[in-house]
């Protein structure tokens, strides 16, 4: 029989167990879709994610309950940016490694912990990820080289993810978590004509789908629940720190799962951006004490 003692650690550990798994998941989705890049290209993939996510999320909070009048500017506005967003992180991928295209886009929700803050130190951390992404530039024509157009996408997936948090956190505050299965399927409405215009008939294929939706239960069904439960039992902040842990385990992820190499500077870069989001957590943290 087990005490009340001995279930604590165990009980203490969930919440981070699961936003690891979360972590891990998201970004195995991210190089499973990958896979499909040659099959029906980036947005392809993205537009079958992004599909069947809408599907998963409206089997659960039902969407159609959603009253429109009123403000409905941010939920048009939160969903556009997540289509955006999703499509070119992805369209990145093609020509970036996976740790980097999200080291490059966490600048987004980055630059919004710090310019929303009071303090004038926070700046130091937009400087430090700067610098990481000056590591990560192509300054020359090596054959290390990053390709000029996965930075360029990632940054703008980056300044989509910012729009996404500021609109998002309206339209959940007006229409509650359905909110989340409404915007996904205005991703899809921006997403899909790329997709079925790159893809063409072979989106349909059953092998191409089966695939689609292994990405989007991967991607996204699978890390939405487990940050549920990480959310509700860390405060705010500490989920934020572990978050910034996601480009280093999706450099991981892309160096088991694709063979994705990255130099010794690249690693630094990464590192930089880690150190700069942690940094912006813990200094708000520290400011709402």
């Amino acid at each position: 029989m087990q005490t009340a003692s001995s279930q604590a650690p165990a009980s203490n550990a969930l919440p981070f167990a699961a936003l690891l798994l979360a972590l891990v998941s998201l970004t195995a989705g991210a190089s499973l879709a990958k896979q499909l890049f040659p099959l029906i290209g980036p947005a392809g993939a993205t537009a079958l994610r992004l599909s069947f996510a809408a599907l998963i999320l409206s089997a659960v909070f039902k969407p159609w309950r959603i009253r429109l009048e009123g403000e409905w500017s941010p939920l048009a506005l939160y969903g556009v940016s997540l289509g955006v967003m999703n499509l070119t992180f992805y369209s990145s991928l093609a020509y970036v490694p996976l740790g980097v295209a999200i080291a490059v886009e966490f600048t987004g929700p980055l630059a919004v912990a710090v310019f929303t803050s009071r303090r004038r130190m926070d700046f130091l951390w937009i400087l430090l990820a700067v610098g990481g992404l000056a590591l990560l530039l192509p300054w020359d024509r090596s054959a290390a080289a990053l390709d000029w157009r996965g930075i360029a996408l990632a940054l703008c997936a980056g300044a989509c993810w910012a729009v996404y948090i500021l609109a998002g956190k309206r339209a959940g505050m007006r229409h509650g978590p359905a909110a989340s299965a409404c915007g996904m399927w205005i991703g899809v409405l921006v997403a899909a004509p790329f997709g079925f215009y790159q893809a063409g008939a072979a989106i349909l294929q059953p092998h191409v789908l089966a695939l689609g939706l292994g990405v989007a239960i991967v991607s996204s069904a699978i890390p939405y629940s487990l940050e549920m439960i990480a959310l509700r039992r860390l405060p705010a902040n500490t989920f934020s720190i572990l978050l910034s842990a996601e480009p280093a385990i999706g450099a991981l992820m892309g160096l088991v799962l694709l063979g994705e190499r990255l130099a010794l500077n690249q690693w630094a870069a990464i590192g930089a951006i880690i150190a700069a989001s942690v940094g912006a957590a813990m200094s708000s943290r520290f400011t709402s004490t």
